[in-house]
Parts: structure tokens; sequence; C-alpha cells
């Protein structure tokens, strides 16, 4: 069993487009609640990409291009490609 690590924020990852066919049935509008220990149903692929960012949004990190409270991160399949706009929410302790 996992131990919660004590997150800051729960992250919310949104399919905002796709270009092509997303093998693992993706589609516009999907959203998974993902966490550093949950990839929330979504495709292995996907959520190893956006795992660094994932990491970062969930205790409280920021890079500078970042826009705000949510960043846009791609799958690796440029032919079929995956858009996940990454949004966080402080979690009330």
């Amino acid at each position: 069993m996992v131990i919660d690590p004590g997150y800051n924020n729960k992250v919310i990852a949104t399919v905002v487009s796709v270009k092509g066919h997303c093998a693992a049935g993706h589609k516009v509008g999907d959203k998974f609640e993902v966490s550093v220990i949950n990839a929330g149903n979504m495709c292995g692929l996907c959520y190893n990409r956006i795992f660094p960012a994932l990491c970062t949004y969930q205790f409280d990190g920021n890079f500078p291009w970042w826009v705000g409270d949510n960043a846009i991160v791609q799958c690796p399949d440029q032919k079929n490609l995956v858009s996940i706009k990454l949004e966080k929410e402080k979690i009330e302790k």
C-alpha cells in the first residue's frame, strides 16, 4: 500500500486537443484526477510525459513559463498529438 506523501495540491489533467487518433482512446474533454501515486486511468505513456510537471505542481512548484495554476503538456506521439492541461487546486488542511 502506498503512503500519502502529504500533497499540497490536487491536480486535474484535462485533454484539450487531439490531433489524429489517440490509440488509448482519449478524447477532448476527458478529465483525470492524477497524483504522483495515481495515474487516474490515463494512458501510461502520457502519464509518463506529464509526470515531471505533475510532481512540480503537486508539491507547490512552478516554472516561469507556466501561466497561473495551469500548464499544457503533450503526449509523446507527435503524429497523433494529445495535449493535456494540468490544473492545480490547493488542498485545504
